[in-house]
Order: C-alpha cells, then structure tokens, then sequence
C-alpha cells in the first residue's frame, strides 16, 4: 500500500507493508531553532516500565526497496554508530506505534526494535548519556543507527552540533538503575582526545584531583582518559562529584 509521508526530506511517497502511521519520517537533516526552547533542567526523566508491544508499528516493512524485520526481542541489543535528532517539523504528528510525537519528552526513533523499547544512549564524544523510549521508526539514513527527540539530543549535549557517534543499548525494567556495587570491573571515561599530548595533560591533572588510578586508551583516532577499575558504588560517587563541580558526567563503562 501507499502511504504520505509525514516528514521532511522532500519525498511524496513510500512502499511499505506496515511499519505504522509516521514510518514515512524520513530524517536528513535536523530542524534548528524550536520555537519553544527548553534547558536541561526542563526535561523529565523517564521512568523504564514492562509496557506490552504496541498494537501498531511492529510489523517488518520495505521502505525505498529495502526489507525491515523487527527484531523477535531487544535484550541484549548494544550498538554504536551515528545518532541524529528530529524536532518541530514533527512535534504533534503521529509516531509509528500510533503515539503522539512530543519534541520535549526523551523519545526515540528506531528501525527495527520492538516498539516501544527503552535504551540508554551515550555520547561517545562526551561522555554524556540519556535514558530514553523508542515509540517511532527511523532515521532511514545510511550510517545513523537511532533518531533522538529533541529533548534528547539537548540531554547529550549534540542538539547544536546535529549528529552525534553513540552506543545504544536496551533496557529492561530493573537494568537501567545503579551498577552492582560488589563488582570492581567499573570504568568512567572522562574526555576522548585527538591529541595524545592533551589526553596525558588532563590524565595527571585528573590524577591528581581525584587520587584515583588514571589511564589513556588509544584507539580509533581517539585518545580516552579513564578511571578504574572501580567498584559500582565508587564509580557512581566519582559521577556524582565531578558533576557537581558543573562538568559533564563521565562515561560509565560497563563490564
């Protein structure tokens, strides 16, 4: 069947079977400049909940000739990639699952998980993570793995910049609380350098202020300063302090 699309890009039509009434969005770009402008303290938390699949937008789909199955379940779903993020253009539309889109709420869009799952999607590029619902389809754009609100994209620090490198990883009711305090396999990322010699600059500045093992990690053209390894009741204090002292929140790398 045919459906209109109900997004930007500029196309008119798709070839679907059902992925829902907005499987259309079809994310290039992100809409700047919200009429409404919100901070980070405006943005709710959400709370992860056992939620039954909904009626609409679960069944695999063909858009722009290529085949979508939606996956059987989302445990254990971890990837990285590219995250964008879409706003007002859509705010009030309807979302693939038959919800209403609300650019101010933590919200996602994805191409095959079950709808809704909830994910934690951390900013590999600084450190900042967010817990959100995926409810929509998208984006349908080659190397973007995940479609944040607004909002979301405001909660890890991309909203200006557009598009983002992040890990997504789903969760479950109960796995997107506190990290199990006896394990000491806990590592907190605190910044990802270019420049070998500005990881090891703040590498023994940290390591001075924190009194704590400190380490560079190399890899992918990064240079990552990180702490451990520590305990999960350790890693939540060391998150808890530096972010008092208005930085950003370091990266919790799980085992």
């Amino acid at each position: 069947m045919l459906l209109l699309l109900t997004g930007c890009a500029g196309y008119s039509a798709l070839e679907t079977q059902d992925p829902g009434p907005n499987a259309g969005r079809y994310a290039l770009s992100q809409d700047r400049g919200p009429s409404t402008q919100i901070s980070e303290s405006d943005i709710e938390d959400i709370e992860i909940l056992h939620e039954p699949r909904s009626r609409g937008g679960n069944s695999d789909y063909t858009l722009f000739g290529q085949r979508y199955v939606i996956m059987d379940s989302a445990d254990g779903y971890v990837e990285e990639g590219y995250a964008s993020w879409y706003g007002e253009k859509f705010h009030g539309h309807t979302t693939s699952n038959g919800e209403t889109y609300d650019m101010y709420k933590l919200s996602a869009a994805h191409t095959t998980l079950p709808l809704p799952t909830f994910v934690r999607v951390t900013n590999l590029e600084n450190g900042r993570e967010v817990v959100a619902r995926v409810n929509d389809r998208g984006p349908f754009h080659d190397n973007r793995i995940i479609d944040m609100s607004y909002a979301a994209a405001i909660r890890l620090g991309f909203a200006e910049q557009g598009v983002a490198r992040v890990r997504v990883e789903a969760l479950t009711p109960g796995s997107g609380g506190s990290p199990t305090a006896e394990r000491s396999d806990f590592w907190l990322q605190f910044g990802a350098y270019r420049e070998r010699s500005a990881a090891d600059q703040f590498r023994d500045a940290l390591a001075r202020e924190l009194n704590e093992d400190v380490v560079v990690e190399s890899g992918n053209d990064f240079h990552r300063v990180r702490v451990g390894p520590l305990t999960g009741a350790r890693a939540e204090t060391l998150q808890t302090e530096w972010q008092s002292k208005g930085n950003d929140k370091p990266l919790l790398i799980r085992p």
